[in-house]
């Protein structure tokens, strides 16, 4: 597998603890016990920088409706509350947000300009759930839609959005329903929340064949991902030839995630990072950007995204 010139970098930072939901599975817990299991691994030091700041409006306007930005905006300088019967939005949620937006966007820069080549972003609150007009499923803002859709703007035609999440990326399908400048790749456990994701829905107009939901039962483990990945995946973006690739990296689908109900590992999901890091170097000058969506068990979590970032720094799969 080539390696990349340089580590992938961490998108990190303690704002991200500023999105307070309790005692709420997706809690701020989470990013301290990826920090501790990155840091025992010795993963944290010796990686390239990228700085970021919360996204532009006119990136997040991109992908979500003007009025939908201001109203959750305003929500949240009014003290905040639930959004639907899962997702809560704090007093500085939408801060927090906008600064998790502009940290896979500024992943994409990093990539495009040439600084870095790869890059995970460690944010949260997650996004795939998202869509334009909605936020839902723990989803305030669609961090990896806007940045897909900030590398669109910056000139590329091509780019392919994998999502392993254990939940369909309703979201991000929403986004780039209808264009054929994104292919859009979910495995999934069907059905189960959203309730979308069934694998008739591949897009409309431009965008019809550019959408791949690949339905599954609960129980499935690696060894089914990975067929999924080779027969469905891999073919059709080495037919697209993506100039970007990023990931949607939830880690529900582990074996032990509380929400879910696969049975992936950490070993599972670094070999899924591996077809996508090959692909990366075939066709896109070894680009790959991963985003942290959902994973809710915590050693699980943290294991498998160390596992992710060992494959992004060009480590084989079979050695993580």
């Amino acid at each position: 597998m080539p390696t990349p010139t340089r580590p992938a970098a961490l998108l990190r930072s303690p704002r991200f603890l500023d999105h307070d939901t309790g005692d709420h599975v997706e809690n701020a817990n989470r990013l301290p016990a990826i920090d501790a299991e990155l840091a025992r691994q010795g993963l944290m030091d010796g990686r390239p920088e990228v700085s970021f700041g919360p996204a532009d409006i006119a990136d997040v306007e991109r992908v979500h409706n003007p009025w939908y930005v201001e109203a959750i905006e305003r929500a949240a300088e009014s003290g905040g509350g639930w959004l639907d019967h899962d997702t809560y939005l704090g007093p500085a949620s939408f801060d927090v947000a906008m600064l998790a937006a502009g940290a896979a966007v500024a992943a994409v820069d990093a990539a495009l300009e040439g600084k870095v080549e790869r890059s995970f972003a460690i944010v949260r609150p997650p996004g795939h759930h998202a869509t334009p007009e909605r936020g839902m499923g723990f989803c305030l803002l669609n961090n990896l839609a806007i940045a897909v859709a900030h590398a669109l703007s910056r000139g590329l035609t091509r780019v392919l959005v994998v999502d392993w999440d254990v939940h369909h990326g309703n979201g991000t399908q929403d986004a780039f329903y209808a264009t054929d400048q994104v292919l859009f790749f979910s495995v999934h456990q069907y059905p189960f929340y959203p309730g979308t994701g069934a694998a008739n829905e591949t897009g409309i107009g431009k965008g019809e064949g550019y959408t791949i939901n690949v339905p599954l039962p609960a129980g499935q483990r690696d060894e089914t991902y990975l067929r999924h990945f080779d027969e469905r995946l891999l073919p059709a973006a080495q037919d697209y030839r993506p100039e970007l690739i990023l990931i949607s990296a939830g880690y529900d689908a582990h074996a032990h995630d509380p929400l879910g109900g696969m049975r992936l590992t950490e070993s599972g999901f670094a070999a899924l990072a591996e077809r996508l890091s090959t692909l990366a170097a075939d066709h896109a000058n070894n680009r790959l950007i991963a985003v942290l969506e959902g994973g809710y068990d915590l050693p699980a979590l943290a294991r498998s995204v160390a596992a992710t970032l060992r494959v992004l720094d060009g480590e084989p799969a079979g050695s993580v």
